[in-house]
């Protein structure tokens, strides 16, 4: 045996080996420590290096089965039709080679119809029903023996007991993927974490650990679905039924018959189309109820398929088109500890850079304290990295196998790195944070930025990168020092100039005219969103009012806990809160107080306007909370008890519903003189 045969030999003994034992962590004990990516890799290399040097293809070798042997709590099921995998494509170009392949081996100078099926990240599992009723379910185990689960299956809602038809096959075989939809996942998360339980890394462990409970009571209480994708074996009965001569009319019958089959599955006239609905697909991934890593294509015509036969693990008449892996494996190299607006502490992972969720990512969030000490992390570990989407990454596992002997612990800083302020951690919360506040530049940044954006008081034209070079040079410290800047001093900043300098000073200028809850919301008091400053307007109608309250008074307005109440309470008995607070009112930020338990004397109170058409100066949603400060109710409808519709360009069945109602019509212009007339604009 040559060297290079050597070193193929050993390669490949090393390789079965790491898969035999992944799988037996995937397959039996539910416990995966690498993702499915890695898991591709090595099998891969394998089948290359197999391919290579052909005598190195053993009948144990894992390419030539699916999975490992079942566990022994369950009694073993054999599949009469094996339950075999599919190879997989990896990108586009492999895709079109399967489609060379196929039409090749069939002789076919014409277009080939497949069917396009999202992957479902679950597992795979067969249902054996007899004169149309459920009796045996089983999982795919090897491909050959798979684990009886009958009564966890019967659990799952999505599973007929009986099929919906008067005449059923005598035998009947079905085949599809259980899996556990994202807000059941996050469900039984959230239960496990409360329970001090060990969490799920992901939906299909989930799913497939659901599944193989020894106790069907546990199953029960998981919102499991199963999508039918196949049939394993039919025989005798269906009188009358002609049965189909394509997989997207076996589906269809599978449908009739009560089986959930996913509803994006689609027919491609040819391989052109399967190209189409991949970005299809891909691009609606992340709004899609469950997980999916790639796209399965299959030749629609049964007759095709069964000229088309199969290799040792895999029919040739489909494949697997994969996604860009959601979960890689990466090393933590180090730790740092970045600070947010509202002082938060937050380990950032600092990561050697890896490919994940179609991106090279090299820093993850560890969220807090709880969850390094969940995940057991050290710096130096092998981490599982996910992410999927837009959602940050965050490192979900830590590969214990691989852990080095110069790994080391993550300590939380007891000083803030920013400012060197002491943390603290208040009790009962996850969270340490920086007690800072004002001084601490981190927290000055964010706060400016907060204050700024389109949801507060919104100034356009201050980015992230002008509000980092104000506070980096020294011109803004807080939100007040906005209303100072000079022209000189904006127009010498990078990449601003004159004209942006002046554009800016008019749009703070603007900004000056504001609402109460616009600015109670602006001033980041931290738990008080949205919603709770237009509460906190609304029950005390001023700033002073709300200045004032006791804690008890403030537990007062809805939504107000005694969280929330100590939080505000704080913030308004801070000197240097105030003193923002009282630089604001001097640089002429003003907003109209709202009259408390008296709506009758607001100037709109009773009236009903409705707001249609687009409008130039204001946003819709913008216009529509002025309105309701003035007291009116605001409708997406125009009905005879309409008082007043605002009209702005493009305006259509609404404005033509207001003139045939002889309805007051204001154009922008003269509502804004309204709204002028009364202070908020």
């Amino acid at each position: 045996m040559s060297g290079g045969e050597e070193a193929a030999r050993k390669e490949a003994a090393d390789i079965c080996q790491q898969l035999n034992h992944h799988n037996h962590l995937y397959y039996v004990l539910d416990d995966p420590s690498i993702p499915d990516a890695e898991y591709d890799r090595l099998l891969r290399r394998l089948q290359h290096l197999e391919e290579q040097y052909p005598e190195l293809k053993t009948a144990d070798s894992p390419t030539q089965r699916v999975g490992a042997e079942p566990l022994k709590e369950f009694n073993s099921v054999v599949h009469e039709v094996p339950m075999l995998s599919l190879d997989n494509a990896f990108n586009d170009e492999e895709l079109l080679e399967f489609h060379r392949r196929v039409t090749e081996r069939l002789k076919l100078p014409g277009a080939l119809a497949y069917v396009c099926e999202p992957k479902l990240d679950g597992a795979a599992v067969s249902l054996l029903y007899k004169n149309g009723v459920l009796v045996q379910g089983a999982t795919r185990g090897d491909g050959f023996t798979g684990e009886d689960i009958t009564k966890n299956v019967r659990t799952i809602n999505s599973i007929p007991l009986k099929l919906l038809t008067e005449t059923p096959p005598s035998l009947l075989e079905v085949r599809g993927e259980i899996y556990l939809p994202k807000a059941g996942f996050e469900k039984i998360n959230r239960e496990a974490k409360a329970a001090d339980e060990k969490l799920f890394v992901n939906p299909r462990n989930a799913a497939a650990g659901s599944l193989r409970q020894l106790d069907s009571k546990i199953t029960a209480s998981r919102p499991l679905e199963m999508a039918a994708y196949s049939l394993g074996q039919i025989e005798g009965g269906m009188e009358g039924l002609v049965q189909p001569e394509t997989h997207s009319g076996t589906l269809a019958l599978l449908k009739q018959w009560g089986f959930l089959v996913n509803p994006h599955v689609e027919v491609a006239a040819d391989i052109d189309g399967c190209l189409d609905y991949y970005q299809k697909i891909s691009d609606i991934r992340d709004q899609l109820p469950c997980e999916i890593d790639g796209i399965v294509y299959k030749v629609d015509s049964l007759a095709l398929q069964q000229r088309l036969g199969f290799v040792a693990r895999a029919p040739r008449w489909a494949i697997a088109r994969k996604f860009p892996a959601q979960e890689e494996m990466t090393r933590l190299e180090d730790v740092e500890f970045q600070v947010g607006r509202t002082g938060a502490v937050t380990p950032v992972a600092r990561l050697k850079p890896v490919f994940v969720g179609g991106v090279t990512v090299s820093n993850a969030t560890l969220h807090n304290q709880d969850e390094v000490k969940r995940l057991g992390v050290k710096i130096g570990d092998t981490v599982i990295v996910r992410r999927a989407g837009d959602v940050i990454p965050k490192v979900v596992k830590v590969v214990l196998e691989k852990r080095p002997s110069t790994a080391t612990e993550i300590v939380f800083p007891d000083h803030c790195p920013i400012c060197r302020s002491p943390v603290e951690r208040i009790e009962g919360e996850a969270v340490s944070r920086c007690s800072g506040g004002l001084i601490c530049s981190a927290q000055q940044k964010q706060a400016i930025k907060h204050y700024a954006s389109r949801k507060a008081i919104d100034i356009e034209g201050l980015g992230d990168k002008l509000v980092e070079q104000l506070v980096d040079q020294q011109l803004v410290s807080s939100v007040d020092d906005l209303y100072q800047l000079e022209l000189e001093q904006l127009a010498n900043l990078e990449r601003m100039g004159t004209k942006s300098a002046e554009n800016l000073l008019l749009a703070l200028d603007k900004t000056k005219v504001t609402t109460l809850p616009h600015f109670l919301y602006a001033l980041g008091i931290r738990e008080v969103g949205e919603a709770t400053a237009r509460s906190l307007a609304k029950h005390f109608g001023s700033l002073p009012a709300l200045q004032a309250a006791s804690q008890d008074e403030l537990q007062e307005v809805p939504d107000v806990g005694p969280v929330v109440a100590h939080f505000l309470h704080e913030f308004f008995n801070q000197s240097d809160n105030l003193k923002v607070i009282q630089g604001l009112c001097n640089q002429g930020v003003h907003w109209p107080d709202i009259i408390v338990g008296d709506n009758e004397k607001l100037p709109l109170s009773g009236q009903t306007w409705v707001l249609t058409g687009t409008m130039d100066v204001m946003g819709r949603s913008e216009a529509k909370e002025k309105l309701q400060l003035l007291g009116a109710k605001v409708s997406g409808s125009v009905s005879a008890k309409t008082d007043c519709v605002v009209a702005g360009p493009g305006a259509g069945s609404k404005l033509k519903k207001a003139e045939e109602f002889n309805i007051l019509v204001l154009d922008e212009t003269t509502f804004l003189e309204l709204l002028t007339e009364n202070s908020l604009f």
